[in-house]
């Protein structure tokens, strides 16, 4: 009588079967992977290695990242690792896919243990852009003690902080714009300021038409009154911890900035005032941003995060609908900015992405007939410099089509 929790050797592909070339049926794949892995459980390095490499090579390239991931393990318990580093550095060269980012850090681990602490540094922050939220706190606290060890104590700082909130980035760049938001409308308010601050940041006609273009962006930071500055204070305060968290500081300044100069740009064309101030444009943008990469890119959300999704859409209605129904106030920034905001929600790709879009991804059907997306040739990063290059390039063109839509 056998054991039916040990696999049956006779079976069992040779090495040089396993190393034969072709490629596989998924659900071949798929079960070479699982006695792979049963027969590592068991401590058959060799057999186990031997399995994999049949996998390499697969055209899913998941199964494949996975295959390599199984064979470096197994080279590496056979204390073979520069074979083991071979695996993991081709593991992090093939299409991007969930697995990924385990390459990422298992080459980051090798680089430690050879001295390599820059080395080591730059692979790790692969992994995190790469990993699950549930790792980024373990991966923060490595960085942290590489920079510690590199001498960089500011930089180590940072790390540990993010390493204790559970490896989540804090929205600083949220709180700086709402500090200094904040602090220009107070002074308006109580040292009458007002005209001051509105001669040097408001959004004009005029003032674009002399190339006064900074006030596409400045705009955000005057208001007209106690109550407008409230208000699109609130709102940033709602969405710009969410959509700072999935980009990072850097790319939700850009995002911010981006969509306060496309809405500027929309009401430089389409409004009849001269004169338009406030951060709505922006605002909508980043409800633009989170509306689309939530069901484009699937983000893993906080459960806080989760609820306000669930709520933007019918929040941008009623928004909508109010500042076509009441004078005064200038919906073309607001379509503008949410405008902008959905494409750069398309483009651009949060951290923490389950899967992307067909128009990012290419798709493959796994064993059970199941669709599996990997990333395809065009670099995510790539698409989110052209998604930022495209509202640059409608910001340029509504500038010069302006003068010409209102007939001067």
């Amino acid at each position: 009588m056998t054991d039916p929790a040990v696999p049956d050797r006779s079976d069992a592909p040779s090495l040089a079967e396993a190393g034969r070339a072709g490629p596989l049926d998924p659900a071949i794949a798929i079960g070479l992977l699982q006695r792979a892995q049963t027969l590592a459980e068991q401590g058959d390095w060799q057999l186990a290695g031997g399995t994999f490499s049949r996998v390499i090579g697969s055209n899913d390239p998941n199964l494949h990242i996975a295959a390599l991931l199984g064979l470096a393990e197994c080279r590496y318990r056979l204390d073979d690792e520069p074979g083991a580093v071979q695996c993991w550095i081709s593991a992090t060269q093939a299409p991007e896919g969930p697995l990924s980012w385990r390459a990422w850090k298992q080459l980051a681990a090798s680089r430690v243990r050879t001295g390599d602490l820059t080395g080591a540094s730059r692979a790790y922050r692969e992994a995190e852009r790469r990993a699950p939220s549930n790792e980024n706190a373990e991966i923060a606290s490595r960085l942290g003690w590489l920079a510690k060890e590199s001498g960089d104590t500011r930089a180590a700082g940072r790390h540990f902080s993010r390493s204790r909130a559970g490896g989540r980035i804090q929205p600083t760049m949220t709180w700086a714009i709402l500090a200094v938001t904040v602090a220009i409308g107070l002074s308006s308010l109580v040292l009458d300021q007002e005209r001051i601050w509105f001669d040097w940041l408001a959004l004009t006609k005029t003032g674009v038409q002399s190339g006064e273009y900074w006030r596409l962006f400045s705009v955000v930071l005057v208001h007209a009154g106690i109550l407008h500055l409230a208000f699109n204070m609130y709102a940033l305060y709602l969405i710009g911890p969410t959509v700072e968290a999935l980009y990072g500081s850097a790319r939700f300044l850009v995002i911010y900035l981006a969509c306060a100069a496309a809405g500027s740009t929309a009401s430089y064309v389409f409004s009849n005032a001269n004169v338009s101030v406030g951060a709505s444009g922006a605002v909508f943008g980043l409800f633009g941003v989170l509306l689309v990469a939530d069901r484009v890119h699937k983000p893993a959300l906080t459960r806080q995060a989760r609820g306000l999704t669930m709520q933007i859409g019918v929040l941008i209605g009623v928004n909508l609908v109010i500042g076509f129904s009441v004078a005064g106030i200038d919906n073309a920034a607001h379509i503008g900015g949410l405008l902008a905001g959905c494409w750069l929600g398309l483009t651009m790709v949060p951290r923490g992405a389950a899967t992307l879009s067909a128009f990012w991804t290419t798709a493959a059907v796994d064993g059970a007939g199941t669709a599996i997306r990997s990333r395809s040739p065009v670099s995510v990063r790539t698409a989110g410099i052209l998604g930022v290059a495209a509202v640059a390039l409608a910001v340029i063109a509504g500038l010069l089509v302006g003068p010409l839509y209102w007939g001067l």
